[in-house]
Formats: structure tokens, C-alpha cells, sequence
């Protein structure tokens, strides 16, 4: 199967696994990227079964929106059953790297909302050790330097990512060369460098279920 099939299979795979819970008045956290995205096409097909979606991108809103989907703010949701989303990386423990689209502050967010995160990803990104995917972290503009100077002090080897800004405004420094073996205490150093905005780790809120696309079908793992 290629990349694209097995992410349409976990997508579908998705849909599945949250149909039974799905109710009228149900709002779903959806994620940002590709794995994200072929979600989102396939929950257009059962749209008149929840209210609507708050979404952790400006692109992966727009997408929804395309699709009739109603689109709301954090702000105005007080509880939240679904989050789904892709992955960069994940361990065992379902310990993610995400961020690869820059969009890493607001998927944490609305994961902190949710009461399940559902994780879908191909069988590629599942690893023993996090961190040979580069681990993003969104910083404020004028900390860039400051930030990327305490980051070697924890070993990491950070490279700026020319040419992008979040959607909050920020920069992205991709910290590379990091063989990640206590994920929640480096999330924690991280976030405490002054003028990191969050880290792409989520091991202290990580999936509690990821639906893994496999060449032998969808394996479900559950942390």
C-alpha cells in the first residue's frame, strides 16, 4: 500500500471508531495535515450526525468549512469527546513528536480539551525512541536566539524554519539530533526556556489510542 492508502485506511479507521458515540449536539476536535485532512474528508460524509468540529489550523478550518462543516471557537466549547489527529512520530507509550506543519500550540490546546485523542498514523512513524524526526518548537519572534542558545545546553542542535510564521505569529526552531529517552521531562524543560511558546512533545498529554495503518491492515494500540 502506498503512504496515501494507509493514511485513508486509518482516516476511515477513525471514522469507525468514533460513529457509535457520534450525537447531535457533539463537537470534534479536528488536527492539522495530510493523515488530517483525508480525516476530514471522510467525517464530511456523516456531517448531519454532530454539530460541528473546532479546528487546530486555519488550514484544516478552511477545509472544514469547504466540506458545510460547522466551525467553532475553543472558547465557546466546554467539553470536548474527540480530538484526531496525525503524528510526526510516536513511541510505544504513545509519547508523539508533532509540528511538522507548524501547527503544534493549538493541536495541544484543543488535545487538553478533549477527553480521548485519537491518534492515526501509518506504520512509518511509529519508533522505539523519539526524535529522529526533528522536534518543533514555537517561540516568540524576538526570543529566537535566546531559546536556540538554551537548547544546545540541553543537547539539542535547533535550526530555524525559514520563511514560516504560526498562526499565532511565531517562528519554528526544529531541534534536531535529540534521542528523546524521557519525552515528558524534556517537554518540561522545554516549556520552561523563557520564550518557548509549547514543544511539539505530547508525553504529558499524549494520544490515548492510536490507529496505526499497516500493510496488514489498521492495528489499534492503546496506551
Amino acid at each position: 500500500m502506498t503512504q496515501d492508502e494507509l493514511k485513508q485506511a486509518v482516516a476511515n479507521a477513525a471514522l469507525e471508531y468514533i460513529l457509535p458515540h457520534l450525537e447531535q449536539n457533539m463537537i470534534i476536535g479536528i488536527g492539522t495535515g495530510s493523515t488530517a485532512n483525508f480525516f476530514i474528508d471522510a467525517l464530511a460524509k456523516v456531517k448531519d450526525r454532530f454539530d460541528g468540529a473546532v479546528a487546530s489550523s486555519e488550514a484544516s478550518a478552511e477545509r472544514l468549512k469547504k466540506h458545510g462543516i460547522p466551525v467553532y471557537d475553543l472558547n465557546s466549547i466546554s467539553e470536548m469527546r474527540f480530538y484526531i489527529d496525525g503524528a510526526d512520530e510516536s513511541n510505544e507509550h504513545l509519547h508523539l513528536i508533532k509540528g511538522g506543519g507548524a501547527a503544534l500550540t493549538r493541536e495541544k490546546i484543543v488535545a487538553a480539551v478533549a477527553q480521548e485523542f485519537v491518534c492515526i498514523a501509518d506504520e512509518s512513524k511509529l519508533v522505539d525512541v523519539l526524535g529522529q524526526f526533528p522536534l518543533p518548537v514555537e517561540v516568540i519572534p524576538m526570543a529566537r536566539s535566546h531559546v536556540a542558545r538554551e537548547i544546545v545546553k540541553l543537547g539539542g542542535d535547533p535550526a530555524y524554519r525559514e520563511g514560516v510564521v504560526t498562526d499565532n505569529g511565531n517562528v519554528i526552531l526544529d531541534v534536531w539530533n535529540m534521542s528523546i529517552v524521557d519525552p515528558k521531562g524534556l517537554e518540561t524543560a522545554l516549556n520552561q526556556i523563557t520564550g518557548v511558546v509549547t514543544n511539539g512533545l505530547f508525553a504529558l498529554r499524549p494520544a490515548d489510542v492510536l490507529l496505526l495503518g499497516t500493510s496488514e491492515g489498521v492495528k489499534t494500540i492503546k496506551g
